[in-house]
């Protein structure tokens, strides 16, 4: 696997969908900073798919993202608002009587950074970027509360230049830095080197290839 860079900063974590390896990728760029000698962490705001445990609600992701990270945090903090069913957020809350808003995320993520300060921290999304909190708010939303520069991973398969691009474009549209693009190899794909080509000459910022 190609080297991923050691990032400084704290980034928002996209993909072009579901299941394309968004929290793969983090761990992978949580162990490279670690590598590096950076002090880092992931962190998990909303996450549908829960299971009940003995300390309550857990969910893989943020788990994950515990192990990869060098800052040892609280999985409240990691996970401020895990959810049971695994399907789509809103959704998910609607089930348990609970309303998510942004107001709600955006404080839990700043009183994260600034209590926990370090070198690298990821701050990872639940689906692509235009998955709904509610009635009229976005998850996007809290990238751009925050002003965090996104990265997006895009999972290789059939459709996902479309994805990318118009993802690419949305993120650019609410006036956000799209840093980059880690391009997650995780099957077999029919002329793959055609759409990685594809995909770097039509997106901006760095590219990398797992």
């Amino acid at each position: 696997m190609p080297a991923l860079p050691a990032l400084k900063g704290v980034f928002f974590i996209t993909g072009t969908d579901t299941e394309v390896g968004k929290t793969w990728v983090s761990c992978r760029l949580l162990e490279r900073a670690r590598e590096a000698g950076l002090s880092c962490y992931g962190l998990k705001p909303v996450a549908a798919g829960c299971e009940e445990t003995p300390e309550g609600l857990r969910n893989d992701d943020a788990v994950n993202l515990m192990a990869a990270s060098s800052v040892q945090l609280p999985y409240d903090v990691v996970n401020p608002v895990a959810l049971k069913a695994a399907i789509a957020p809103h959704i998910a809350a609607q089930q348990e009587g609970r309303r998510i808003t942004l107001a709600q995320l955006a404080g839990y993520v700043r009183g994260a950074i600034s209590s926990h300060p370090a070198d690298l921290i990821l701050v990872e999304g639940a689906g692509g970027w235009r998955v709904p909190l509610n009635d009229h708010e976005m998850l996007a939303g809290l990238a751009v509360e925050l002003s965090l520069p996104v990265i997006q991973v895009v999972g290789m398969k059939l459709g996902c230049i479309n994805h990318a691009i118009l993802t690419a474009e949305a993120v650019q549209a609410d006036g956000l830095r799209y840093t980059g693009t880690v391009a997650n190899c995780f099957g077999d794909m029919d002329v793959r080197e055609e759409n990685l080509l594809t995909l770097r000459q039509h997106l901006p910022g760095a590219f990398t290839v797992i």
